[in-house]
């Protein structure tokens, strides 16, 4: 529990609060997006399952004013593709270290990283979850990302994770469309 003028703040409150200020939702795409799989077909095509009620749940953060993002190690057609679908005007490709690019993400947008929520999964996100002012992670995210996010999601990667947090942000805000 969190302190506030002598009171204890429940843990609820706090995460509200984090919640009621984030302006940049950002995402890496393996394992958050997806289910982690790489499937290739016998041409050598690559192919990624992307679960459609995770893209309304982005569509859903774009209509309430956010700024959406997709932050990914990864360098495909696939990736760029989905994220012309979704109108997302941020898509990061290639990024090794993802910190860097979320920070210049958010002061282009005349941000702060506390406005900014990321979900990660891997190792590699760890630096950008305890960074930004809002981290979650899928269920079956790395014991060490679960450890360090501030939400562990009830859903795994690519089975609704990403629609669970943006309906979190969007209640927080007062902006759900089931109120």
């Amino acid at each position: 529990m969190a302190k506030m003028k002598g009171k204890v703040k429940p843990v609820q409150a706090v995460r509200a609060q984090r919640l009621a200020r984030i302006r940049i939702f950002a995402t890496d795409v393996d394992g958050v997006l997806t289910d982690a799989g790489m499937y290739y077909s016998e041409s050598g095509d690559e192919l990624k399952k992307f679960n459609t009620r995770d893209g309304m749940g982005i569509k859903l953060l774009q209509g309430a004013g956010l700024i959406t993002a997709l932050v990914t190690q990864e360098n495909t057609k696939l990736v760029a593709k989905r994220g012309q679908k979704l109108a997302i005007p941020e898509v990061q490709q290639g990024v090794m270290e993802k910190l860097p690019v979320l920070r210049a993400m958010a002061e282009r947008h005349g941000l702060t990283l506390a406005e900014v929520a990321y979900m990660g999964d891997d190792i590699n996100d760890l630096a950008a979850l305890k960074a930004v002012g809002f981290s979650a992670a899928p269920a079956d995210a790395l014991p060490v990302v679960r450890k360090a996010v501030s939400h562990v999601c009830d859903a795994k990667g690519g089975e609704g994770a990403v629609r669970e947090v943006a309906e979190m942000i969007l209640e927080a805000q007062g902006k759900s469309p089931w109120t």
